[in-house]
Order: C-alpha cells, then sequence, then structure tokens
C-alpha cells in the first residue's frame, strides 16, 4: 500500500499538470507572428481595454499585447492640440533624430502643443531592443508594443497608435499618422489645415485617397488574398504614408479593430473600418505619397512629402525656416 508521502507527491504532479493543461488551452490563440514575451523594461500594468468597458462581445481581434516601453504620462499635463504617431523601426534611429530636431520638434510652436510618438514592436534582435530601450530613456518619445516589428505587422503598430490616444491622451484634438520616411509641413498641417481657432472638428479624416482594389499577383508587395478579402474593390483609404483625424476616430476605429478581421495592409485595414463607421475620409491635395523634387516654394503648399532622408530632412526644414521671409 503507497505510503502518505507518495500519495502527497502524486497528487502534486498531478494538480501541476492539471494546471499546466489548464493554461495551455485557456490562453487567447491568435494568428500574429511571433507571440514570445521578452520584457526589456517594466511598465505599470494597465487595464488594457479601461476606455472601451462598453464592449461586451468577444473580440476578434483582442489585441492583447503588453506595453514594454510606454509613456502613460505624455498627455498629463495638458491635453495637446496635435499628437503625432510615427511609424519606424529599430534601425532607423538617424531618422528618428531628424524628425525630433526639425518637423517633429514639439517646441517649435509654443502656442500650439505637439506631442511626438515613434511607434515600434519588438525586434527579434535584442540587441536592437536593448538600443532602443536606451534611446527612450533619453528622449521619452517611444512606444513599442509586444508583437514583432515587421512589415506584415504594420496593421498592429498603428492600431498600438490609436489604442494608446484613446487610452492615454482622449483630449488631443487631431492625430496624425506618419512614418519615418516623410517630411511634414507642419506650419501647412497647424495654421492652414487644422486651424487651432477653430472649433475641433469630429469624425474627421483626411489625407491622400485611395480608391482602388486588391492585387492578387503573389509577387507584389501588396498582395491581398482572396480569401482574406474577397471583394473586388476596396472602400476608400488613405495612404498610410501620411493621414489626420480627429482624436475621437482613434478610439473608434480601435473598437471597430476588435471585430474586423485583420489585413495585413494598414491603410486599406483603416479604410475597412471607417467603412463600418461611417466615415468617409476627405481627399487632400497636400498629402503626397511619392517623392518630389524640392522647391521652396512647391514645399509650402503641401502637408506631406514621401521618400525624404535624413540629411534631406535637415536641409530642407533649415532652408524653410530661414527663408520664411521670402516671397513665392
Amino acid at each position: 500500500m503507497p505510503s502518505k508521502v507518495s500519495c502527497l507527491y502524486l497528487l502534486t504532479v498531478v494538480c501541476w499538470a492539471s494546471a499546466l493543461w489548464y493554461l495551455s488551452v485557456s490562453r487567447p490563440s491568435t494568428s500574429y507572428v511571433g507571440q514570445l514575451t521578452i520584457p526589456i523594461r517594466r511598465t505599470p500594468k494597465v487595464n488594457k481595454n479601461a476606455t472601451f468597458s462598453n464592449i461586451r462581445t468577444r473580440s476578434l481581434n483582442p489585441h492583447d499585447f503588453g506595453y514594454i516601453i510606454n509613456e502613460a504620462k505624455k498627455c498629463e499635463a495638458e491635453p495637446p492640440f496635435l499628437v503625432i504617431l510615427i511609424s519606424t523601426t529599430h534601425k532607423e534611429f538617424d531618422a528618428r533624430q531628424a524628425i525630433r530636431e526639425t518637423w517633429g520638434d514639439e517646441s517649435t510652436f509654443p502656442d500650439v502643443r505637439v506631442v511626438t510618438l515613434f511607434l515600434l514592436g519588438r525586434s527579434t534582435d535584442n540587441v536592437l531592443n536593448q538600443m532602443v530601450e536606451q534611446e527612450s530613456q533619453i528622449f521619452h518619445d517611444i512606444v513599442v508594443e509586444d508583437f514583432i516589428d515587421s512589415y506584415h505587422n504594420l496593421t498592429l503598430k498603428t492600431l498600438m497608435g490609436m489604442r494608446w490616444v484613446a487610452t492615454f491622451c482622449p483630449k488631443a484634438q487631431y492625430v496624425l499618422k506618419t512614418d519615418s520616411d516623410i517630411f511634414v509641413n507642419m506650419e501647412n498641417l497647424i495654421y492652414n489645415l487644422l486651424k487651432p481657432t477653430t472649433k475641433p472638428r469630429r469624425r474627421y479624416f483626411t489625407g491622400y485617397v485611395i480608391n482602388g482594389g486588391p492585387i492578387r499577383d503573389m509577387r507584389s508587395k501588396w498582395y491581398m488574398p482572396r480569401d482574406l478579402y474577397p471583394e473586388s474593390k476596396y472602400p476608400p483609404f488613405c495612404s498610410g504614408t501620411g493621414y489626420i483625424f480627429s482624436a475621437d476616430v482613434a478610439e473608434l476605429i480601435y473598437k471597430t479593430s476588435l471585430h474586423t478581421r485583420l489585413l495585413h495592409l494598414e491603410d486599406v485595414y483603416v479604410g475597412v473600418c471607417l467603412r463600418k463607421l461611417g466615415i468617409h475620409p476627405f481627399q487632400n491635395s497636400g498629402f503626397n505619397h511619392w517623392k518630389m523634387a524640392y522647391s521652396l516654394c512647391r514645399y509650402r503648399r503641401v502637408v506631406t512629402v514621401h521618400q525624404i532622408s535624413p540629411e534631406e530632412m535637415h536641409r530642407i526644414w533649415n532652408d524653410m525656416t530661414s527663408k520664411k521671409h521670402l516671397k513665392c
């Protein structure tokens, strides 16, 4: 007959086995790439959907990624007029620094509060993770969530930005989402388009509007499988190189995304969410999603220009700020 000690040991083993089995089947499954958690910096635990308590149905895309790096107090002192969300990658330090020193400088317009944030996922190279961590401790303008940073996860990166605004900066007036190779004419954007002295818009979304359909060629960078998106046309969407929206739209898109099948083409996916919300993006010719040869007068008229290197960013910014007295 087995001893009491043996029985207790067996009971302990069974309990541990049962607990491990329970954890393995009860954790939410996901199709996102790379979910291994490698925390770099401990951040206070946040109720992930604190702002979204009225959601009752089960989420299709729960977006339950923890923050590895967060700047939760960025908007506490005073709600900003504009939040700039810049999609970037770990190796693009030069681009981030160029933006900090030019159009992304939060102190450029003393009469308008601007908050600039760089959005990243987690790199598979832990040295790069540590470098971004050190950069964050210096500049305090980086937010990182625990998903693999890759081209196919750009949608997660944008949703991270929407979630951050809705959770930590809900009283902001406008949000600019753009990329790290974009030059932004901030003066034109703030004073000619958004106009701080006017009443803030609601349910507002503008940029370079694209009306197109899915590319079925598997060799294309923008390939869209038919089983993922069976329709022949996309809803109107703004090029992900740069678009502006009123801050209330951030929470609306984030909420809608929880129940909308994920697409890897970030700008298309935002367009799908906008269609569900009944929000129609406005065309604005000032948003350019292509490279444009520099001239002072041309760049004064635009809002965004694509494919600008860090060196060009400095050169254009210095030229535009030092020659304000010149008329076109």
